[in-house]
């Protein structure tokens, strides 16, 4: 199993995606069902961008920066 970072490009905004999968493929394939799942209307989604791919190990993670206003 892996740990995949998305990064979603939106209309209007940035997106990041953390998700658990065992292949590319099937991460990249349920990306958009979590961005319906999130959103009450579905954006319009410009680009997907898989940023990093771990291996699945006690302690992995990753940070997500945000930008102030």
């Amino acid at each position: 199993m892996f740990l995949y970072k998305m990064e979603i490009e939106l209309v209007d905004r940035m997106a990041y995606l953390v998700l658990l999968s065992d292949s590319d493929e099937k991460a990249l394939n349920v990306v958009e069902s979590h961005i319906q799942r999130h959103f009450i209307k579905m954006p319009e989604i410009r680009s997907i961008a898989l940023l990093e791919k771990k291996r699945v190990e006690n302690g992995n993670g990753y940070v997500i920066e945000g930008a102030l206003h």
